[in-house]
């Protein structure tokens, strides 16, 4: 291998740390609007509905790609000041994630059973009371496949950045193909990487869902913890006959 192609080679497995970074920041700032916007779609006041709403539809409607090029390209003519592409990409992926999750959050805080809310305010809970100490700890565990989605979509989204040239695995595997003029290898090499990630971050996503199910007493999704409770549960059963017997 020359060292032009040990370079290539090395640009493109580069990119698997800038596309992780890109995951992480567009997922985080992705992860506060959909929680302000969400819960804001459930407030009281019809002006914060509407707006929040409104949030929605327009950042849900738009193509993240467009929105790329409009922070990268119209924003310095409107307001004199230039995002570099990294940041300018990190605005359009997490505000138009953050969109589609807004809904997630709304229809898990909904799905809580109308008791609980009365519950709240039966015992005088403030509104954030209700929110923070009822509804959320009852939804999160109904949030966490749906966002798992969301974020696969995210990293695999994450491949529009390249046509701002910043150095993902797409921008990488781009320059290596047309330096060694190959398509099918390099192509093949990237589909891999991708499900790798998306791989190891569904397995992070999962284990996240189990602690967030144990935390509220729900038994845990895998065939394993089924198994030890029934076989406690035959055991006390049989005991119990034997007392009965004697």
């Amino acid at each position: 291998m020359t060292d032009l192609t040990a370079g290539l080679w090395e640009l493109l497995f580069k990119g698997v740390w800038v596309t992780v970074q890109l995951t992480v920041y567009s997922a985080a700032l992705g992860a506060f609007v959909a929680f302000v916007v969400g819960v804001a779609r459930t407030h009281r006041l019809w002006i914060v509905r509407f707006l929040s709403g409104l949030y929605m539809e327009i950042f849900r409607g738009t193509s993240a790609l467009v929105l790329m090029f409009w922070m990268f390209f119209v924003l310095p003519m409107a307001f004199g000041w230039q995002l570099v592409p990294m940041w300018a990409a990190v605005l359009a992926l997490g505000l138009s994630y953050g969109a589609y999750g807004s809904e997630i959050v709304r229809g898990s805080l909904a799905a809580v059973a109308p008791a609980q809310q009365e519950a709240g305010i039966a015992l005088s809970f403030s509104p954030w009371q209700r929110l923070t100490k009822i509804l959320l700890p009852q939804a999160w565990p109904e949030m966490i496949p749906p966002a798992n989605n969301l974020l696969i979509e995210l990293l695999k989204g994450t491949a529009l950045v390249s046509v701002l040239g910043v150095g993902d695995i797409t921008f990488g595997a781009a320059l290596v193909r047309n330096a060694l003029g190959e398509s099918a290898p390099v192509y093949t090499i990237i589909l891999v990487m991708y499900f790798v990630l998306a791989f190891l971050l569904t397995r992070v996503m999962r284990a996240v869902e189990r602690k967030a199910k144990a935390g509220i007493g729900q038994a845990p999704a895998n065939g394993k913890g089924m198994k030890k409770l029934s076989i406690r549960q035959a055991t006390a059963i049989s005991k119990s006959s034997a007392g009965g017997a004697a």
